[in-house]
């Protein structure tokens, strides 16, 4: 038999994405067979998490708005505050927040008005209000966050843990990152493998879709039945054994086998997982109307169905970054999210799932706690809004062996930089390894010459937080 070379018969068939994909279903039946790169393995020692739900606040929420209550801001309003830190743009002066905040739970942590729902559950949550990165622009603080690294390419956290743990469901997604809307800045570098196997890269989802035809594109072959989809990839996988057989092992070409296999599988569960009508009516009004509640409830479903890694990205289109108006624009921003974050969080304990998921909420950075001064662009020459603030922010943390009802670390008096047990990402990145089994010191991947790790050579675990 003269087999044709895999890139020539890809060529001349034309066989679609969502088509390419049932070899594998023999393929696992065959002795000796490769190992999926995709099968569930153990971290390094016993986990108190099992997946992670990251909810990204996109464009850099204010900390002095949300969970940061800075009272001396209104005792100085209007004034010049004594601080000489580097800053995108100069600022003004102090600007208090236009917001309440109460104290809620036993722990009586402080949480602005904007958010009583997410307030509710404060004694599941560690509030981290110690933060702070490198630099205060989008770009490379959105990477540094997800990717551990500001500039250069490197993978996101969502593969790393994917690389590092399986899937516990072969038939989706290892990794998904949900964003309504298209691409954030960054576009897919956020969710990217880098120099780990393609396979390992998040899916994206555009959830401002409700079909699951365009949630996912190409799931369904309109046009091949069940047995000519299999006919032909039974050719396909004989074709992609002689390929392998002939060079050995190639990530590159096991992630791209991977990926069509997957695509297969997913035609007959993504339905469901997608499909929150099969939730009762209770629940779905729990999490509430709009984009954010129903992307919120998918992702809690995808957790359930094994799904380690889900992304839902707040804020594209109309960004956490309000130069302006940010008393009606972080309020709206907040009533679209939080009763399905409050919901998702009451909602994950009472299925029993809390306390081995890990759910974390924040932005790339923080916002100034002084008014941005009128310029061309953003803010349309009005003084009512902030600037960025990598020198101090505040994100939080739930589930998953988190130590609820906890305060972690604080920033000056007027928010403007972590003072106290300051925190940087790198530091979030190794605890949430820590909690999810890993060393993240000996986490490695081997890349052109070098052992590489999602923290680099930078943090440490933050005990004080953990249960």
């Amino acid at each position: 038999m003269n087999i044709l070379s895999r890139r020539e018969m890809i060529r001349r068939s034309g066989i679609g994405f969502g088509t390419a994909a049932l070899g594998s279903l023999l393929a696992d039946s065959a002795a000796g067979e490769r190992k999926s790169p995709m099968a569930p393995q153990p971290p390094h020692f016993t986990p108190k998490a099992k997946r992670v739900i990251h909810l990204f606040m996109n464009g850099g929420p204010s900390h002095v708005d949300t969970f940061d209550p800075k009272p001396a801001l209104a005792k100085n309003a209007g004034k010049e505050l004594p601080f000489n830190l580097p800053t995108e743009r100069k600022t003004g002066a102090a600007f208090p927040s236009p917001y309440r905040f109460n104290k809620f739970g036993e722990s009586g942590t402080e949480v602005s008005e904007i958010f009583p729902h997410v307030a509710q559950c404060v004694d599941d949550i560690a509030v981290i209000r110690s933060m702070h990165a490198d630099v205060p622009n989008h770009e490379p603080s959105l990477l540094l966050m997800n990717c551990g690294a500001a500039r250069l390419i490197r993978p996101s956290v969502g593969s790393w843990l994917t690389y590092g743990l399986g899937t516990e469901n072969e038939n989706l997604p290892a990794f998904i990152a949900m964003c309504p809307g298209g691409y954030p800045i960054q576009e897919s570098q956020n969710w990217q493998a880098g120099f780990l196997p393609g396979i390992y890269q998040g899916t994206y989802v555009d959830t401002k879709h409700r079909e699951v035809e365009k949630l996912i594109e190409h799931i369904r072959n309109p046009s091949t039945s069940a047995n000519a989809q299999q006919r032909q990839l039974n050719l396909l996988r004989e074709l992609n054994q002689a390929h392998l057989n002939e060079r050995g092992a190639d990530a590159a070409l096991e992630a791209r086998i991977e990926s069509f296999e997957l695509a297969f599988r997913m035609q007959s569960e993504a339905s469901e997982a997608f499909d929150i009508s099969r939730e009762p009516e209770s629940i779905r009004k729990m999490y509430g109307r709009g984009t954010q509640a129903r992307q919120i409830l998918i992702a809690r479903r995808l957790l359930q169905r094994g799904v380690r890694y889900v992304q839902v990205w707040h804020g594209q289109g109309q960004p956490w970054d309000n130069h302006d108006d940010i008393e009606k624009n972080h309020r709206k921003l907040a009533r679209q999210c939080d009763q399905a974050i409050g919901a998702l969080l009451k909602d994950l304990k009472q299925q029993g799932m809390l306390d081995d998921t890990l759910v974390i909420w924040g932005g790339e950075f923080g916002r100034t706690p002084t008014v941005e001064l009128p310029k061309e662009g953003a803010n349309q020459g009005k003084i009512n809004g902030r600037d960025h603030n990598h020198h101090g922010f505040t994100m939080w943390l739930a589930g998953g062996g988190i130590k609820g009802g906890t305060v972690y670390g604080a920033t000056d008096d007027f928010g403007f930089q972590a003072v106290e047990k300051r925190m940087h990402v790198h530091d979030l990145h190794a605890t949430m390894l820590h909690l999810l089994g890993f060393d993240h010191e000996q986490f490695t991947y081997r890349y052109a010459g070098r052992d590489f790790r999602l923290t680099d050579v930078h943090g440490r675990v933050i005990h004080d937080i953990l249960a």
